[in-house]
């Protein structure tokens, strides 16, 4: 163990994190973390976490992939920030830009980078309403877009709103996967930003006709259809993007948490027409000291890279189809329900304590997991797409074994 970790530990390192980094929650998992490997995160004190969270889906190729850590360090020695982001021209901003351009879907072909998906989400509603000149936004009931102001104005759980009320004003919710409510969209909306799974919601996949309408309805009315795949993206539900099941074309694209290969990292993607309004009425109409920093794109034109070389969003499919049966054989008791798109998995429990107490248990097991913020009686599981067959049976054996205390 380096000296510095065995200096941590003596001076009570976790003491020091809960009294001196803002806490979010009165039960932190607490894990002091020496470092972390593919599907594994280690302690300082040597105990081993199989992580079915992925660094809260960051972590698609694993953890500390060897090619994304050697772009890194490759970057590092070329140059750090060098300027606000788009004054200057930067190697891996552009080849990075020019990949996502080339696999977005549809004609989506420019991209603004930001630092994450919460960043990212208020660009992409800025522009909606600059493109547009209107200023109502729809968003559905069950969703989440990130916690700063615009994006928390567009989420769904009013639990999470009203403690910071007044938010954004003209903010209209209408029900997840429910055609018929899409007649609210009228010509008053600037955009409407939708999930194509809901992930915090509970993993709701919604149906064809859904979204079929949602676009048609869209493209009617002149509002731009917002794609939030901060989650979604980079092969997680079994495509590269979630948009591809249902051959969607967004008129913006958001992308976050993979995107970076674990290093921050966030973007929209829109059409050339769409996105040159950025940059007049006046210029710099959005700007970013820091999005689309070089050590970040570097590391996420290797996760990329690394994705698709390795056919991961394929794999993502298989394997998650073959874990989710196995998952669903484990129905009944405590676990009422599994919903499931590529490695993208929804355990349903019967109520909020149980839930609670099984991600504590399996927590002690070795399992790092937890419910999702929106559905107090869901556990979200959402594991690096490298995961290997072994760790699985693993998780699949504690899994079962916490269920059986439950029931």
């Amino acid at each position: 163990m380096p000296d510095e970790i065995s200096n941590l530990i003596r001076t009570g390192l976790v003491e020091q994190f809960v009294r001196h980094v803002c806490q979010t929650s009165k039960s932190p998992l607490g894990v002091a973390v020496d470092r972390a490997q593919g599907s594994t995160i280690h302690d300082v004190n040597g105990r081993e976490y199989l992580d079915l969270l992925a660094g809260m889906g960051v972590a698609n190729v694993g953890h500390s992939h060897p090619l994304v850590v050697s772009a890194i360090r490759a970057q590092i020695e070329r140059h750090l920030h060098v300027s606000v982001y788009g004054e200057m021209v930067q190697q891996p901003q552009v080849a990075l830009a020019a990949r996502l351009a080339d696999l977005a879907p549809g004609d989506l072909s420019v991209v603004y980078f930001a630092n994450s998906g919460a960043e990212a989400i208020e660009g992409a509603l800025k522009t909606a309403r600059k493109v547009t000149d209107r200023s109502v936004l729809i968003a559905f009931e069950g969703s989440f877009h990130g916690d700063t102001l615009g994006a928390l104005s567009v989420s769904g759980n009013p639990a999470y709103r009203w403690p910071f009320e007044p938010l954004l004003p003209d903010v209209h919710f209408l029900p997840f996967n429910d055609p018929a409510s899409l007649v609210a969209i009228n010509d008053s909306v600037a955009a409407v930003i939708v999930e194509p799974v809901q992930a915090e919601g509970g993993v709701r996949i919604p149906s064809p006709l859904f979204v079929s309408q949602l676009r048609q309805r869209c493209t009617e009315t002149g509002a731009l259809l917002i794609a939030d795949e901060v989650l979604t993206g980079f092969g997680r539900t079994g495509r590269l993007f979630a948009c591809e099941h249902w051959d969607l074309v967004p008129d913006l694209l958001v992308l976050a948490k993979a995107l970076g290969g674990g290093m921050p990292l966030g973007a929209f993607i829109g059409r050339a027409e769409v996105m040159e309004t950025l940059s007049r009425d006046p210029p710099l109409s959005h700007i970013t000291t820091f999005g689309g920093h070089p050590v970040s794109c570097a590391a996420g034109l290797a996760a990329l890279d690394v994705l698709l070389k390795g056919n991961l969003p394929e794999r993502a499919a298989q394997v998650g189809g073959q874990w989710a049966a196995q998952l669903r054989d484990l129905v009944g008791g405590a676990l009422h329900a599994v919903r499931a798109i590529g490695l993208l998995i929804a355990l349903e429990l019967s109520d909020a304590d149980r839930t609670r107490r099984f991600a504590a248990r399996c927590f002690e097991e070795g399992l790092i997991l937890n419910w999702t913020l929106h559905r107090d009686t869901v556990i979200r599981l959402v594991p690096p797409l490298t995961i290997e067959a072994h760790q699985l049976a693993r998780a699949t054996a504690i899994i079962q074994r916490v269920l059986r205390e439950l029931a």
